[in-house]
């Protein structure tokens, strides 16, 4: 596996951060693999500009900021218009296009995905938006494996909330199934 940069970002209350976490303890605790992760924030608590940034590598790690990831995912217009410049050239655009309209074209493949749409119609509860989000990162990726995400939700969520983590985990592998790197 070659070092993956990825970028996070949306506004406070998206739960990107969360997902951000998420990720990298799957990595590191259920894949062997060397992660970092670290976040801003806007000075609101909600609604505000919030980034992450995760490295998973199978070596040494020596600076834990991103700053030409190979994932970049927006899931507000205030994020892409600040971030889509940053992609590695080759890289993967994610964006929600409920709130992103994409109007630049990077040197990146470019995915616009209904996440909001299908979070919405299949679940009914924004709450797993972020979850649904990683499951589209983890399946064009497969940076790690899906059971290694539910591990990490399961300890991390009440159990009560599992199954609609799982079912949104499911929905975001599901829209990206024919966009899977080898």
């Amino acid at each position: 596996m070659e070092r993956c940069r990825l970028v996070f970002s949306g506004s406070g209350g998206q739960g990107v951060i969360t997902a951000a976490v998420i990720l990298a303890e799957a990595a590191v605790l259920h894949e062997g693999l060397i992660a970092t992760q670290s976040q801003s924030y806007g000075p609101e608590a909600r609604g505000g500009a919030t980034r992450s940034d995760v490295i998973i590598s199978e070596s040494d790690i020596y600076f834990p900021k991103v700053t030409q990831p190979n994932v970049l995912v927006c899931l507000t217009q205030e994020a892409y218009n600040k971030f889509y410049t940053i992609t590695r050239p080759g890289g993967i655009l994610i964006v929600d296009n409920h709130y992103v309209t994409t109007s630049r074209k990077v040197d990146a493949m470019q995915r616009e995905l209904p996440i909001y749409e299908r979070v919405m119609t299949e679940i009914g509860k924004p709450i797993v938006l972020n979850i649904c989000m990683l499951g589209a990162v983890i399946g064009i990726t497969r940076l790690v494996k899906p059971e290694s995400i539910m591990k990490t939700l399961q300890s991390r969520i009440n159990p009560d909330f599992f199954e609609i983590n799982q079912k949104a985990l499911d929905i975001g592998m599901d829209m990206v199934k024919d966009y899977a790197m080898p």
